[in-house]
C-alpha cells in the first residue's frame, strides 16, 4: 500500500478543522511587519531620522538580545529588525500545529481510526506538513504585498517574507520531529519549545558575541540566526534559504524515518513506568491536577524568571532612548500613563508579559478539554468526584498559575532595575504590584475560554486562543497605529491601571473580576448539565 494514500484528503480536513485558526494567525502575524513599518515611519518621518535611530541601537546589547542585529539602517532594515521576534513566534505556532494534527490526534485515538481506511501510514504527517509550510508561504506573500505597499522595495519584501516562511516551516519540521518521540503531546509540546528557547538564546549568544557588524559563529547554530542572516532591504543575501531548505527536508525525512519504527499512539522514547500503587497524594482531584500541571507550571515561571530578567535590563536601556525621542515618548505614555520614562517602560513590558500569560492561562484551561476528549475524565467523574470539583482542580492552575508567574516575572524585574539604578528596596514592590495588577485581564480569558468549555467545548480551543490572538493585536498593535479608544476598549487589557506611576483605580479592576466570575459560574453551570464527554 502506497504510505502517503489519503494526503490530499487529509490536508482538507485539516484545512477545514483550521478554517478559523489558521486564516486567523496567518493574518495577523502578516500585518505585524506592516504596523511596525507604518509606525516606524510615523515616528520617523525621513530617512535620516531612521538612520539616525538604528545607528543608536548598533551596539546595543539588551536590542541585540531581543532583535539581533542591524543589517541595514533604511526603513526597510530596522522595519525587518525590529520585527524579527515574530519569526520565532511563527516558528512555535507552526511547530504546535503539526503537533496538534499528529500527536494529538494518536492520543485521541483519531489517528488510528483513519489508519484503518484507506490511507497510509506517512498519509497524517506529510498532511499536517503540507497544510502548515503552505501556511507559511501564503504568510510570506502577504507579508511581502504588505511591505511593498509601504513604499519599501520589493525585493527586501519578499526576502523578508520568505525569511519568516522559511523559519515556519523550519520549526514545522522540528515539531514533526518531536511528535515522534513521546506518548503525549504535551510532552512533545514541551520538547518543541525547548528546542525553540535554545536556537533563540544561541541567535542571542551569537549576535552579542559578534565583532563589528557580524555575529559570532555561535549565531549560525541557530535557524533563527540563518534567517536574519537574509538582511532584507539590504544586500540580500538569498543563498541562506538553501541551508534552511535542505535542514527542513533533512528533519522530514529523520521524521519519517522515525514514524516508520515506532507504533501508533507510542513514542521512541519509552514511558517510565509509575509505582505499582499510587501515593497518598493522588487522593484528591486537586492532586492529580497538580501532577498534570506541574512541569508545564515550572516551565513556564522559570521562562517568566527569564522575562523578568531581560525586562528588568531592557528598561534602563530603554529609558535612555525614550528620552531622546518625544514621538516615540508619547505613543509609550498613551500606553503607559503620564509618569517618570522608568514607570512607563516598567508598564510596557508587564503588559506584554501579561498577554504571554494569557497564553498559560487559556492552555491550563484546555487541559480539562484534552482529558474529555482523551476519555480519561470519565474513570474520575464515575467516582465520588463531581464535576465542579474535578472542573475547580484545574481552574486553579488556570487562575493561579499566572498569578504564579506575574508575581516571579515581577520581583526579578524589581531586583534587576532596581540593582542598576541603585534602589532595590524601591523597585521591587513596584515591579510586583505593576506585574500582579494585570491578573483580573488574564482571569477574563480564562472565564471566556471556561464557559466556552461548558457551553461548546468543541470550539473552546479556537475561541480562546482567538480571544487571545485579538489582545494580542489591540495591545501590541492598536495603539502604534492609533486605533479608536472603543476599538481598543474590547480588550480587557486596555482597562488595567497603569501603575507604577498612575493611579491605582479599583472599578476597572473590580468589573473585570467580576466579568472573569460570571463567565466561569456560567461555565461551571453548563459544565454540570451537559453530557460527558462530548466528541
Amino acid at each position: 500500500m502506497n504510505t502517503l494514500a489519503g494526503t490530499g484528503a487529509l490536508v482538507r480536513l485539516i484545512l477545514r478543522r483550521d478554517r478559523f485558526l489558521m486564516p486567523l494567525w496567518v493574518v495577523l502575524m502578516a500585518l505585524v511587519p506592516m504596523f511596525l513599518g507604518s509606525s516606524i515611519k510615523q515616528l520617523y518621518p525621513t530617512a535620516a531620522a531612521v538612520g539616525e535611530y538604528a545607528r543608536e541601537n548598533l551596539g546595543n546589547s539588551t536590542f541585540i538580545v531581543l532583535y539581533g542585529r542591524i543589517y541595514d539602517t533604511s526603513l526597510g532594515g530596522v522595519t525587518f529588525w525590529r520585527a524579527s521576534s515574530g519569526m520565532l513566534i511563527i516558528g512555535i505556532i507552526s511547530m504546535l500545529v503539526v503537533i496538534r494534527h499528529t500527536r494529538v490526534e494518536e492520543e485521541a485515538g483519531r489517528r488510528e481510526l483513519l489508519g484503518s481506511a484507506v490511507v497510509g501510514r506517512h498519509a497524517g504527517l506529510a498532511a499536517a506538513l503540507i497544510a502548515t509550510i503552505c501556511a507559511n508561504l501564503v504568510l510570506a506573500v502577504l507579508l511581502a504585498l504588505g511591505l511593498t505597499g509601504l513604499g519599501l522595495p520589493a525585493g527586501g519584501s519578499f526576502a523578508a517574507g520568505l525569511a519568516w516562511a522559511a523559519t515556519g516551516g523550519i520549526f514545522a519540521a522540528v515539531g514533526a520531529l518531536v511528535a515522534q518521540l513521546t506518548e503525549g503531546a504535551g510532552a512533545a509540546r514541551g520538547v518543541g519549545v525547548t528546542v525553540a528557547g535554545a536556537a533563540f538564546l544561541l541567535r542571542a549568544v551569537g549576535d552579542v558575541a559578534g565583532e563589528g557588524a557580524d555575529p559570532s559563529w555561535v549565531s549560525w547554530l541557530s535557524p533563527l540566526g540563518w534567517m536574519s542572516q537574509m538582511r532584507a532591504f539590504g544586500q540580500e543575501q538569498w543563498w541562506v534559504l538553501a541551508p534552511a531548505v535542505a535542514l527542513i527536508a533533512l528533519l522530514v525525512a529523520v521524521a519519517f524515518a522515525l514514524q516508520a519504527r515506532r507504533d501508533v499512539a507510542a513514542g521512541l522514547l519509552p514511558p517510565r513506568l509509575g509505582p505499582a500503587e499510587a501515593s497518598a497524594g493522588l487522593r484528591t482531584p486537586l492532586a492529580l491536577a497538580w501532577r498534570l500541571h506541574r512541569g508545564s507550571l515550572i516551565g513556564w515561571t522559570a521562562g517568566f524568571a527569564v522575562l523578568g530578567a531581560v525586562f528588568g535590563g531592557v528598561a534602563k536601556s530603554a529609558q535612555d532612548m525614550l528620552a531622546g525621542n518625544q514621538q516615540l515618548m508619547e505613543i509609550f505614555e498613551r500606553m503607559g500613563g503620564e509618569s517618570a520614562l522608568s514607570d512607563v517602560v516598567i508598564v510596557g513590558t508587564m503588559g506584554i508579559s501579561a498577554l504571554i500569560a494569557s497564553g498559560y492561562a487559556v492552555q491550563a484551561t484546555l487541559r480539562m478539554r484534552t482529558e474529555e476528549a482523551g476519555l480519561r475524565s470519565e474513570p474520575v467523574l464515575v467516582t465520588s468526584v463531581g464535576r465542579v470539583s474535578w472542573a475547580l482542580s484545574h481552574l486553579v492552575f488556570a487562575l493561579f498559575g499566572p498569578l504564579v508567574a506575574m508575581a516571579v516575572e515581577g520581583l526579578v524585574t524589581g531586583l534587576v532595575y532596581g540593582v542598576s539604578v541603585g534602589d532595590p528596596g524601591r523597585e521591587i514592590p513596584r515591579g510586583l504590584a505593576a506585574a500582579l495588577v494585570q491578573l483580573p485581564a488574564i482571569w477574563v480569558l480564562a472565564g471566556l475560554t471556561t464557559a466556552l468549555y461548558g457551553l461548546r467545548p468543541r470550539l473552546a480551543p479556537a475561541v480562546g486562543w482567538a480571544g487571545l490572538g485579538v489582545c494580542l493585536f489591540l495591545g501590541l498593535i492598536g495603539a502604534a497605529v492609533q486605533l479608536s479608544q472603543a476599538v481598543l476598549d474590547v480588550s480587557p487589557f486596555t482597562h488595567i491601571p497603569k501603575i507604577p506611576g498612575g493611579d491605582l483605580a479599583g472599578v476597572p479592576l473590580v468589573v473585570l473580576v467580576a466579568v472573569a466570575g460570571a463567565l466561569l459560574a456560567l461555565g461551571l453551570a453548563a459544565f454540570r448539565r451537559r453530557d460527558v464527554p462530548v466528541a
